[in-house]
């Protein structure tokens, strides 16, 4: 029998599958404290977090963490690999866009005011070092998505280290499944419709992350899908994007990636992928079509 367990971090809510054992309440708890302990370094909104106090310091070498160091390694790397349409240093153009609060607060209307788009792109004037990492004078990390994807690949993991022989952790809909799973039939949720299918996949392993222009919106053209070329939110040539990678980390990024390149995209990444006309596109072998 499968069981599940929720609970909230990251401004999402988390979920957590397994199959139904008597470590299954271990599991959950050390799946908790990962996103506890990952939203203590990567959140924007906490002003004691790593990423504050990273981004506090720009302009001088600041030492942090080894998970820190090794996120933003990745996230470097998934930038230069995608040519920019990945940036981690748009803090500045989410901000003045408006989603410079909680994302709670945001809908509710608790934000400031709009400000001029910001350019992105220096995120190769980013240095890190062993132990440290200097940011250039006016550039902030926004690291989110990535980060996000990256804690429910660790608390996956760290659900089968406590004795499940699986476990699927999803993070807002972004999941990752570890350890010898079953099939599993796996939604795509329909972003016009919360709840409702887009697509069916059916998947044992690896992981699926979401990109869209829907969901987490707050007025017209106003989303969190940073266009990197123009610093504002992304008029992308897809609605949604979803994307198959190994780590829920890659599948975040190349998600991103996807939205802002369209439908050839399809050809390049394994996903399901909905465009403004209506049509799905699908380039995942093992699906039911909803």
């Amino acid at each position: 029998m499968q069981v599940r367990h929720d609970f909230r971090a990251m401004g999402s809510e988390i979920s957590l599958y397994a199959s139904n054992t008597d470590r299954t309440d271990a599991a959950l708890a050390a799946a908790r404290s990962v996103f506890e302990r990952e939203e203590q370094r990567f959140s924007r909104f906490r002003g004691d977090s790593e990423l504050t106090q990273v981004n506090e310091a720009a302009g001088r070498w600041t030492r942090v963490s080894r998970g820190f160091e090794e996120l933003v390694t990745q996230a470097l790397r998934h930038a230069e690999a995608t040519d920019g349409r990945f940036d981690p240093a748009v803090l500045d153009a989410i901000v003045a866009a408006g989603y410079d609060r909680d994302f709670d607060e945001v809908i509710a209307g608790a934000r400031g005011a709009l400000h001029p788009a910001r350019p992105c792109g220096r995120w190769r004037e980013i240095e890190v070092r062993e132990g440290e990492i200097l940011l250039p004078d006016g550039v902030g990390l926004d690291l989110g998505g990535i980060a996000k994807g990256w804690t429910a690949d660790l608390a996956a993991e760290a659900a089968v280290e406590a004795g499940l022989t699986w476990a699927l952790v999803s993070a807002g809909g972004d999941l990752r499944i570890a350890g010898d799973a079953p099939a599993l039939d796996l939604m795509v949720e329909d972003p016009y419709r919360r709840g409702a299918p887009l697509a069916t996949l059916r998947l044992s392993s690896g992981a699926l992350a979401t990109s869209t222009t829907v969901r987490r919106a707050w007025g017209d053209g106003l989303h969190h899908v940073i266009d990197p070329m123009t610093g504002t939110p992304a008029d992308a040539p897809l609605v949604q994007a979803t994307v198959w990678a190994p780590t829920c980390a890659e599948a975040e990024v190349l998600a991103t990636w996807a939205l802002l390149t369209g439908p050839e995209a399809a050809a390049s990444v394994p996903g399901a992928f909905l465009t403004p006309e209506g049509d799905l596109l699908m380039s995942l072998e093992e699906e039911v079509a909803a």
